[in-house]
């Protein structure tokens, strides 16, 4: 039988964080359909949490390319949106070149859209609406590149009960190890459609975890990151959610439903039918 490589490149999402081994080791749903793979496999996961678009194209994509894979997972953009001075149109060619190069030697792309987090991380509205705006952005980016070369395309929103929380980790921002077992049974059954034979992957019961281990968590891990990401986001963040509130009164003022001030227009992804990004830069 032929040996299959397949890679993986990508933020943390994609370094399988959300689900710890318990020796320190993320293992992810990459690993689960890893292991699930009928054929001989050389797996390359290079995948780092942090990474943004431009780490993937230029120092993750050749890492991998040496290799030559079959099978290559792009999955970035959640940094990118959670940076001051996120641009939707760097993002699409960073991600344009970096398919464009795995196409171009004949790799099966696979690729994912965010989930929303607003459903799953309480806020407060204005806030959400902003990184609503950032999330639908870079979901209309990875649709564009996705259909231009024909990527296979895992949109989370579609998973059944993917807003259960047994599907997430204590962050809630990344996959728990159940919800990592979902995305690689899904992503199994996408790639078999392309003729690789990947035996069933089981999925957990649900995991129970105490109050008081996610109360060492937080602190450990969730909270100094919460606060470097701030030092970033916070500043364009609470400009743009002043903006939202004199678009939501001019709006309401106007009597127009959906006029916009100072604000972007963004492409709902869905409905995405070239590779077609209008976006602005939203801060």
């Amino acid at each position: 039988m032929k040996p299959v490589t397949l890679a993986i490149i990508g933020d943390s999402a994609a370094s399988g964080v959300g689900d710890s081994n318990g020796s320190g080791a993320n293992l992810g749903w990459s690993y689960y359909l890893a292991k699930s793979f009928e054929n001989p496999l050389v797996f390359i996961n290079v995948a780092r949490p942090g990474a943004q678009s431009l780490e993937v194209l230029e120092c993750q994509l050749p890492r991998v390319q040496l290799h030559n894979p079959d099978i290559c997972a792009v999955i970035v953009g959640g940094n990118d949106l959670l940076r001051n001075g996120f641009d939707p149109e760097q993002l699409h060619r960073n991600l344009r070149q970096t398919v464009r190069a795995l196409t171009e030697s004949n790799a099966l792309v696979l690729m994912i859209l965010l989930h929303d987090p607003t459903e799953i991380v309480p806020m407060p509205k204005l806030l959400g609406d902003v990184l609503d705006r950032r999330v639908r952005s870079v979901n209309a980016v990875t649709t564009a590149v996705a259909r231009e070369f024909g990527a296979v395309l895992l949109d989370t929103r579609k998973i059944v009960d993917i807003y259960d929380l047994s599907n997430w980790h204590i962050d809630r921002m990344h996959p728990s190890k159940i919800g990592h077992q979902r995305i690689a049974l899904e992503f199994r059954k996408l790639i078999s459609d392309h003729g690789f034979q990947i035996a069933e992957i089981e999925v957990d019961s649900e995991i129970k975890r105490s109050k008081k281990h996610s109360v060492i968590w937080m602190l450990r891990n969730g909270t100094p990151w919460f606060l470097k990401r701030s030092v970033d986001l916070l500043p364009a963040a609470l400009a743009l959610m002043v903006i939202e509130a004199v678009r939501s009164f001019i709006s309401r003022k106007s009597n127009q439903v959906g006029a916009e001030i100072l604000a972007p227009r963004f492409i709902q992804y869905q409905d995405l039918e070239r590779a077609e990004i209008s976006e602005i830069k939203i801060s």
